[in-house]
Formats: C-alpha cells, structure tokens, sequence
C-alpha cells in the first residue's frame, strides 16, 4: 500500500472514531476518558518540559482529552456531517469514513494535548496540593495522561504507595523506603552460600534478563541501573514466592525506574547518566520502584503464577472480543491455525512495553493505573484495539506471514496519534461490552 493511501486510511479512522465515540457517549457525564478531538493547538508554554524523553510537553501527552471539554466545533462538524447509516456497525468496526480531512487537520487534533491545557493542569494541581487527595477525581483526570513532572506523585498515590493524606505522606514513604532497604540488606546483600540453590539459580536469571532489558535504549545498559533493577527484582522474588521471578516482570519495573528517576534527572533519557544521583537518591528511586511493582502486581497475581492462569484466562477473552468485533480477522486467524496464545501471551505478560516505541509506554501506564483494579479486564479492549489496527493487513497474511508480523509489529515511528486512537477503541468497546457479557458469548 502506497505511504499517500496508508495515510488517508489513517486519517479517516481517525475522524470515524472520533465520531464513533462521542456518538456513543454523548450526554454521558463520564469525565477523564480519553477521546479524540479536534481542538486549536493551545499555545505551549515553554516551562512545561518533559523531564523524560527530551520532548515538548505537548508531544509527550500529545492526543489526550476530557469528554467534558469536546470542543463545540469538533461537535459542530460532526453534526453536520452525521450521515443516516448503520451506526451500531460503524461502533464495531470503525474502518472506513465518507469524511475526509487532511494530514494537517489531524496533525493539529493530535498536537490539541490536553496535558498542555492550563485549566487541566491546573485541576491536577488543585487534587495534587489538596490535604487529602480524592483518588476518583485523580484517576479521572491521570486516565487521559498525567502531566510529566506531576507523574511521579500521581503514580505514587493511584497505587496507594502514598496515602491520600498528605500529612502522613512524607512518614510512611520514609518508612517503606526503609522497609524496602532491610529486605535488601537481608536478601540480596548475603553470600551465596547463606542461598538456597533455587534462590541461585533465580538471582543467576535475573542477573541475565537485566541487560536485555530494553535493549533498545541506551540507559538501560548502565551497569548501575542494571544492578538497581536487579536488586528491586530479586527482592520481590524472595518476597513473593508464590510466583518468584518470571520472565518479562523485569519489563514491568522499567516505567516506574524512568518516572521516579525523572524527579531527580533532566533532559533526553539518552543522555542520563545514573551515577549522577548519590547513592541516597538512588536508593529512594528503588525502594519507590519496588513498592509500586509489587502493587501493580498484587491486582495480577495469578499471571505470574505456575502456568499463569491469569494470562490465559484473559488470552481466552481477548480471542472471544475480537470474534465480536472483527469477525472476519477472527475467521482468517483460525482458518490459517494461528493461536492467539501464540503471540498475544507476551503482550500480557509484558503489558505491551515490547511492542511499542518505549517514548510512549508512560503515557499508556497512566491509563492502565488510573484503571487501578479493573485493569485486568481493560487490558482486553486495550489489546483488541492495539490488534485490529491492522484490520487489513492481517487477513492478507498466510499462517507464516502472520505470525512474523505479528511478532514485528511496524509501531517504531508510532507517536502518540496511534497510542491515542488505541485508547479510543478500547474506551468505545469496554463501554459497548464491558456490561453485556452476553454480547461476547459466542
């Protein structure tokens, strides 16, 4: 397909699902969702940079916004444009678009970042500076991206690391950070011989998986942050043993090691250099680290258990939603043999962050924290979007081609417009399905 086609396909997909979307949730009060929208660029205000990646904060929460502020043209157009066809079928599968509009339109809608709204800012503010922060009202507005230098405390609090009451918060985070130093002392910091030979040989796998770690990032293959992420996963190992260590828990610690980094690190993430930070600093960062992946884990406890039943059972149901959705990539798959066990099982069980550009794996953990507990059950429409993005593509492929593709997905040059429009679907389909189970019996 020519790059002129790719690019109109996309752009149609685009304005269906946004009118998909506020179509179906029009009149609804359900704030902090992610849509799209089509809003004028607000203008940037040069002190609000990513400490991150080295990119504009408008790029870095690039697409995000509140339903409650849909902007009256985006709805204006939709409105006058709403042709009477079968809309629960474009609700399915919002693939085509009578409507068209030009890269430039899209580019804009996209570079519209909520992040940057100063309103928005300032209601992240307003909760964050409060003396006993509501989390509903904070994962409401943390759903559709959380300002970078907000990141750090925001994901603290979504998963109750931190206590809403901010007199408390400065004791108990001393107090776990300490907590998180003893287990250390005890578990890692001893000789091998005071080690089972399952603990060895544990410690021996995680010492290997930590510079593979995304190796596509420079940062990570520093010794120091190396030895940080192997500390944090052998002590939640030793402290878990019900599960210990599996392989692909090491990807997970990866966006929480960066965020909390971030308070103490400027600039493009290529050009940090962790033994910058005293040993103090980088202490903190890990125990910070090691809490928040073992509350993330808590919600998922059985995916990394002996034959991960969680993972499976959730492979089962993404397979059942998109037979739902796209019945025809569904047929195709089966007909050619291909399982989706086969290659959705490492999506799960590295929550996408080895199939997409890592710039853009913080902006999708703000969605899956503010999730909070239901996060299990989202991760479902979140990968039947993130799959039926190539629709198309899929149904063209033979048993081989797809199991290639599928495990070199062509997401190096997504930006946040793809990550966004994931969000999207997924947000559509959960509202469509989410309280209909029996719309995804077979």
């Amino acid at each position: 397909m020519k790059s002129s086609d790719r690019n109109s396909s996309l752009d149609s997909r685009i304005n269906q699902t946004l009118k998909n979307v506020q179509g179906l949730l029009k009149g609804r009060s359900i704030p902090g969702k992610v849509l799209l929208t089509r809003r004028a660029d607000p203008p940037e205000d040069p002190s609000l940079r990513s400490p991150t990646f080295g990119r504009s904060f408008s790029e870095i929460d690039a697409g995000t916004s509140d339903l409650m502020d849909i902007s009256k043209e985006a709805e204006a157009q939709d409105t006058s444009k709403q042709q009477n066809n079968n809309t629960s079928a474009n609700k399915l599968k919002p693939i085509s678009s009578n409507v068209e509009i030009t890269s430039k339109e899209v580019q804009k809608s996209v570079m519209g970042a909520r992040a940057t709204d100063s309103a928005r800012v300032m209601k992240f503010t307003k909760e964050l500076s409060g003396s006993t922060v509501i989390l509903e009202k904070l994962r409401e507005l943390a759903w559709s991206g959380v300002p970078p230098y907000m990141r750090p405390n925001t994901w603290r609090l979504l998963l109750g690391y931190a206590p809403p009451n901010s007199d408390r918060r400065e004791g108990i985070l001393r107090r776990k950070r300490l907590e998180y130093f003893d287990c250390v002392a005890q578990f890692y910091d001893i000789p091998d011989t005071e080690r089972s030979d399952d603990e060895i040989n544990m410690l021996r796998q995680i010492s290997v998986d930590c510079p593979r770690t995304v190796p596509d990032v420079t940062f990570f293959q520093q010794e120091q942050v190396q030895k940080s992420l192997e500390r944090i996963l052998y002590t939640w190992a030793i402290r878990h043993p019900a599960s210990g260590y599996v392989q692909g828990i090491n990807d997970l610690a990866t966006p929480f090691l960066v965020v909390f980094l971030s308070e103490h690190l400027e600039g493009d993430i290529l050009k940090w250099s962790i033994s910058d930070l005293s040993p103090d600093k980088i202490s903190n960062v890990e125990a910070d680290c090691y809490w928040c992946l073992s509350k993330l884990l808590d919600g998922m406890q059985d995916h990394y258990t002996f034959a991960q039943p969680g993972i499976q059972r959730l492979v089962f149901k993404l397979k059942e939603l998109v037979n739902r959705i796209d019945e025809p990539v569904s047929r195709h798959m089966e007909e050619q043999g291909l399982e989706f066990l086969q290659f959705a099982f490492r999506w799960f069980n590295c929550l996408l962050i080895r199939e997409i550009p890592f710039h853009l794996v913080t902006r999708l953990w703000d969605t899956y924290l503010a999730e909070g507990d239901a996060l299990p059950d989202f991760l479902v429409y979140i990968f039947a979007s993130f799959l039926l993005t190539w629709s198309e593509e899929l149904q063209k492929l033979d048993f081989q081609e797809l199991v290639m593709f599928l495990q070199h997905l062509p997401t190096e040059n997504w930006t946040h417009q793809e990550l966004e429009m994931v969000l999207s679907r997924a947000f559509m389909w959960h509202s469509m399905f989410n309280n209909s189970p029996s719309h995804l019996a077979s």
